[in-house]
């Protein structure tokens, strides 16, 4: 019985370490960031400006800038609330729609650094508040303003010219979302809202698509197709980096790499975890996000199906085990105690 006795106290102190002392390590070590559930309201920008405001006034240094911007933050966002409250007509929104084609569509080049993204599913990825925003103001609605504050233009600034009329607006967000709201599967998730910018060498993904399979030339051991490939993924990518600053990491494995609280708060607004990122707001709706969680996990754990099927057989064995070696220990020791 003493063994079991050091062993209850040996797992008491290991819980009350992993359940108590580590999360309290870890709340000092990293700041702690509120999960939005991904509503899309702009309360964490209008708190990200406020909390400049608090930090420039305890440093005596001028707050009239930001002010403004707080101001302009909490207009735009209750006129994207506003917005959403309009009843959308999918048939007015079609006509309007038939702009976005001319850049938005499978196979579109790069433009001004970045590829625009196919909206084949943009109704079922993105949500409603979002969308508005986008179309509202593509720079406020990705919170990456900041980037454009030298009154440089966003890529997708001209649709504010083009879409300005709430109603416009409402009538476009609802063609998405009745007619671009299909079913996609982990994969789609991932190219649509992730793999223009970001690689994923584990899923053999690049910023331009899938790297397909050739073949060598018997003759000369050169694979042309390939190198061809590796040539266009090189120019997309010169492209990104200096368009963004640098080149947005590799996903392979992000899900071992950052906790599962980190990717949602980041990908719900990168600002919040990392303030000054060249990273857009994304904009995911939550199921959405769940499918693009599910294609990290494949590529940074593969193996976790099987894991977790092998693990409840694995723990039967070791409750066996513990079993038999009680019962010999006792056998052993009988005549010793």
């Amino acid at each position: 019985m003493r063994e079991l006795k050091i062993l209850a106290i040996v797992v008491t102190f290991t819980l009350i370490t992993y359940y108590l002392v580590e999360p309290f390590a870890h709340s000092q070590m990293h700041k702690h960031v509120e999960f939005r559930n991904f509503q899309y309201d702009g309360k964490s920008d209008i708190e990200e400006v406020e909390h400049k405001i608090k930090v420039a006034k305890a440093n005596n240094e001028p707050t009239k800038e930001l002010e403004k911007k707080l101001e302009e933050k909490k207009k735009f966002w209750s006129e994207v609330d506003k917005i959403s409250k309009i009843k959308g007509d999918p048939v007015a929104g079609e006509g309007t729609y038939a702009m976005c084609q001319g850049c938005h569509f499978d196979g579109a080049t790069n433009m001004g650094g970045v590829t625009p993204p196919s909206l084949e599913h943009a109704g079922a990825l993105y949500d409603k508040k979002y969308l508005i925003a986008l179309v509202k103001d593509p720079a406020m609605a990705m919170n990456v303003d900041h980037k454009y504050k030298d009154d440089s233009m966003h890529p997708m600034g001209a649709i504010m010219s083009m879409v300005s009329s709430d109603q416009d607006i409402a009538n476009v967000v609802a063609y998405l979302k009745e007619k671009k709201a299909g079913k996609m599967d982990a994969t789609e998730a991932f190219v649509e809202a992730c793999g223009r910018c970001h690689a994923d060498r584990y899923m053999k993904w690049t910023q331009v698509g899938f790297v397909p399979k050739t073949k060598e030339n018997i003759k000369t051991g050169q694979d042309i197709e390939a190198l061809k490939f590796k040539q266009k993924v090189a120019e997309e990518q010169n492209a990104l980096a200096d368009y963004l600053g640098k080149l947005p990491p590799d996903l392979s494995i992000i899900v071992r790499a950052r906790s599962e609280h980190f990717l949602k708060t980041f990908v719900e607004d990168p600002q919040t975890q990392l303030p000054g990122t060249a990273m857009p707001r994304v904009g995911l709706t939550k199921e959405s996000y769940e499918k693009v969680n599910e294609f990290l996990e494949d590529s940074g754990d593969a193996k976790r199906h099987e894991r977790a099927e092998l693990g409840p057989i694995v723990l039967v064995y070791l409750l066996i085990f513990a079993l038999f070696a009680y019962l010999w220990k006792r056998e052993v020791w009988r005549d010793l105690h």
